[in-house]
């Protein structure tokens, strides 16, 4: 095989991403478009509980649902010292905006639960939480010291429910091509001496 080439470790466009999320978009991926049911996932229908990448190897392999079942149960928890479980941490993704607002809308409704003082900087950190009653993710707002104009975005984990303004713009369309998918199944069904 060859050589996989990394991702520059100081890209200047992702300064606080993981490497692990980084990935070459030259690669070829895991799912093709037509093995993501875009109407479902847009619509909240599926449930996409537990590690993204657990999602990613249970759509594209062969396994039974029940060894998925497992593998996002096991991925949830490992085991600790002296065989206790500890939970392990969640993804975080950081974004870095120049915005005069402190408050970015990203399309999510967050409720504030704290705020702090933060050493060498005279802005404060802002702590949130998704209002949906089943998402846990969290997200710290803070702008730089060293340049006031940016507000540094942090997200911890990965929603598991549709955004609400993509919804909202969505919902049109959506209701089309559900529409449009149920007449070209009626029309495949018809004769076609008609034409």
């Amino acid at each position: 095989m060859e050589s996989q080439q990394d991702p520059p470790q100081n890209s200047p466009l992702f300064p606080f991403t993981p490497e692990s999320m980084m990935q070459n978009p030259l690669e070829p991926q895991g799912l093709h478009d037509d093995d993501i049911d875009w109407v479902n996932l847009f619509s909240g229908q599926n449930n996409f509980l537990g590690d993204a990448k657990a999602i990613m190897e249970c759509t594209s392999s062969s396994s039974s649902s029940s060894s998925c079942a497992l593998m996002a149960e096991k991925s949830d928890k490992e085991k600790g010292k002296g065989g206790r479980l500890k939970k392990t941490t969640q993804p975080r993704f950081a974004f870095q905006t120049r915005s005069a607002d402190d408050i970015l809308d990203d399309g999510y409704r967050w409720r504030k639960y704290g705020q702090k003082t933060v050493k060498n900087s005279i802005h404060p950190r802002s702590y949130y939480r998704c209002t949906h009653h089943t998402c846990n993710v969290k997200k710290q707002v803070q702008r730089l010291s060293k340049d006031t104009t940016i507000v540094v975005t942090t997200y911890e984990g990965i929603h598991n429910h549709p955004c609400e303004k993509l919804m909202e713009t969505l919902t049109p369309l959506l209701k089309q091509m559900q529409f449009l998918s149920r007449l070209g199944s009626t029309n495949n069904a018809a004769p076609s001496s008609l034409l």
